[in-house]
């Protein structure tokens, strides 16, 4: 896991984005794996800015979603489909049928999960999969105790989550309890993990993702297993890590760090 600790929030932002393009620059075609919330929207701008001005393509991109409140339609303000098209979809030139986030209105979840999983593998599985983590130390919606190895299912969401999302809502009653969700074992396939958290109210779960034990109770530790994780936060997220000094010794030797044959 190559942990960057970043000056600012703008800073993860342009970070990320420059990891995404660097990958579609070299692979048109790229699948991508998207993630909603607050942490990514600066991403989604940098590209969106590097679309218009930089000439970035999307046209050959595909592109999946973590997850879906259960019973959000797509046009509910609230939804992700809806967060995904406001905030980065409409501004890109990526093809509408390339587009895939997990539907909150199947009538036949199972099978949506199956098909769902399918797809992705369909396409080639998913080149870059950008993360954010809940501050109990989720990803997607896969909440403490749930399964390393699991793929695509429903999900009841922890209290916690329900409280942490409210301020999207009028009020934590309206948050759904259910939403379907990538596993922790369909994230872990990607090709490569960008994970991206800020403030401190996160300091504590990246301290458990990135330095405690790979458990269950912290979802987003599976990340230490996988081969090519990068996990971009600022100080304040970094505030609990107690290796965060050679964390910033590895930037700065970074370029000059000798090369594989």
């Amino acid at each position: 896991m190559e942990v960057v600790i970043c000056r600012s929030y703008d800073e993860i932002s342009k970070a990320a984005a420059k990891e995404i393009a660097d990958l579609l620059n070299t692979k048109p075609d790229a699948v991508l794996g998207l993630a909603t919330g607050s942490t990514p929207l600066g991403m989604y701008k940098e590209l969106v800015r590097m679309h218009k001005h930089d000439g970035l393509d999307f046209s050959q991109v595909t592109t999946f979603n973590l997850d879906e409140y259960v019973g959000l339609s797509p046009d509910h303000d609230q939804s992700y489909h809806y967060f995904m098209h406001e905030n980065l979809f409409k501004h890109i030139n990526v093809p509408p049928q390339n587009i895939h986030v997990p539907s909150g209105t199947a009538k036949n979840h199972k099978a949506f999960c199956a098909w769902y999983e399918q797809r992705i593998k369909d396409c080639g599985g998913i080149d870059v999969q950008v993360l954010g983590i809940g501050s109990d130390g989720h990803i997607a919606f896969n909440e403490p105790t749930s399964s390393l190895g699991s793929r695509t299912r429903i999900k009841t969401l922890a209290k916690q989550t329900i409280e942490d999302n409210a301020r999207f809502f009028k009020s934590a009653g309206e948050v759904p309890i259910y939403a379907i969700t990538m596993g922790v074992g369909t994230i872990m396939e990607a090709r490569k993990l960008l994970l991206l958290a800020n403030k401190k109210n996160k300091a504590k779960a990246v301290a458990d993702m990135v330095e405690g034990p790979v458990c269950t109770m912290c979802t987003a530790s599976a990340l230490q297993l996988h081969p090519d994780a990068m996990v971009f936060i600022d100080e304040d997220a970094a505030g609990e890590l107690k290796m965060k000094d050679y964390y910033k010794w590895i930037q700065t030797k970074k370029p000059g760090a000798p090369k594989s044959a």
